[in-house]
């Protein structure tokens, strides 16, 4: 950490240049000769992606950032905000700190925070960045969290741990015993020093998969920013018994989309043909594979096993998902798609359906935009149909 780069000159530069491509900037001559202008550049790439991001941290003055890929994969204020008020408690031990945006939200929940970070420097900016957001509460530690969690006194309220992939599993299956730490192998080491676990991981990860790694897990939430998902979440209390609550949570501008489930819940979809309104679930709900459950739960038939659509003459305001009124359906076949679809425009979308958009786009001649959405997808009957709609 080059604390050079806090002073009042560079800082203005830094915020001036907020926007700017730093591969233009690169080009310059580096308006302050006696500091590391890569590392400059770097600051300014990082504070660029921090804006909508990490909002706090971007409206703070002598903020240190990290390269602008460690900016790119910490969590957003929006879901750390959503993990700290899951929880709560005198004190958590955060077992894999890295910049620290899931700290400083735990620390408006928590007495006390120990964040715990392998690498030097990534720990040094985030003691110095809590001191500038007044994170009094949070202390730091460097090295291997392991060590640090033997060496801590007395039990913890809350362990809360985000495993990362080692660069050598790479390309193969997702498997929590590939990250670091190894938590299914740690877990029993844990409960000796907290009763309660949250573990963060990357969408990626299989549930299903993960469940067969861990033990004790009470809560499942998959959580997604806009409609797109960016962290599984497992709470995990010692010697609970039973099938984990599953939590789908979509967080939008306008506020939250919600939907629970049991993991081990089966359900029978009722199917049927496209009525006046067509449901699609968000995408946190993809993931969880509450596919049947989300039917059941606001009345709707489902297209077909594996379409993944509802319908309903009904309209259901707070469906968590987008709903769509159904202006025209017919069979997918050359005349129809003359008649109707040919040289037109709308948003396309496929669901259990054979060729993908840019074949149909292309095919069809279709333009992408507009007011119209179109569905290519199956039915029950295993017919193949168009559904073109309008957002509501």
């Amino acid at each position: 950490m080059d604390k050079e780069l806090l002073s009042d000159e560079i800082q203005a530069f830094i915020d001036e240049s907020v926007g700017t491509d730093v591969s233009k900037l690169a080009l310059l001559k580096n308006p302050f000769p006696d500091s590391d202008y890569k590392e400059i550049l770097n600051q300014i790439a990082a504070k660029t992606k921090a804006k909508d991001k990490l909002p706090t941290w971007f409206s703070a003055s002598e903020i240190y950032y990290p390269a602008k890929v460690s900016v790119e994969q910490t969590s957003s204020e929006k879901t750390a905000d959503y993990k700290a008020n899951l929880i709560s408690g005198h004190d958590l031990i955060d077992l894999t700190g890295g910049f620290g945006v899931d700290d400083y939200y735990f620390s408006k929940r928590f007495e006390k925070v120990v964040h715990c970070e392998l690498d030097l420097e990534l720990s040094g900016i985030a003691a110095h960045n809590f001191d500038r957001l007044k994170a009094f509460n949070v202390r730091c530690e460097t090295g291997d969290s392991t060590e640090i969690l033997k060496h801590e006194r007395g039990k913890f309220d809350w362990i809360y741990i985000d495993p990362s992939r080692r660069n050598e599993t790479k390309g193969k299956v997702f498997m929590l015993r590939d990250c670091l730490p190894n938590v299914p192998d740690l877990l029993d080491f844990y409960f000796g020093h907290s009763d309660n676990i949250l573990i963060k991981t990357a969408p990626i990860l299989d549930i299903s998969a993960a469940l067969s790694e861990l033990k004790n897990v009470r809560e499942i939430h998959i959580v997604a920013l806009e409609n797109e998902v960016k962290e599984l979440l497992f709470v995990i209390q010692k010697n609970f018994v039973g099938s984990p609550n599953l939590v789908s949570v979509n967080i939008t501008k306008d506020g939250m989309q919600r939907f629970e489930s049991s993991f081990s819940q089966s359900a029978d979809a009722n199917y049927g043909n496209p009525k006046t309104y067509l449901y699609e679930p968000n995408a946190a709900i993809m993931k969880s594979g509450a596919f049947d459950a989300i039917g059941l739960a606001f009345d709707l038939d489902k297209l077909h096993k594996h379409s993944h659509l509802y319908t309903s003459d009904e309209k259901i305001m707070d469906f968590p998902g987008r709903i769509f009124e159904v202006k025209r359906e017919f069979a997918y076949d050359k005349a129809n798609m003359k008649n109707y679809m040919l040289q037109s425009k709308a948003n396309v979308s496929t669901r259990n359906f054979p060729e993908t958009v840019e074949a149909l786009r292309k095919k069809w001649k279709i333009r992408d935009g507009g007011d119209h959405y179109c569905f290519f997808t199956t039915v029950a009957s295993n017919d193949k149909i168009v559904l073109f709609c309008a957002k509501i």
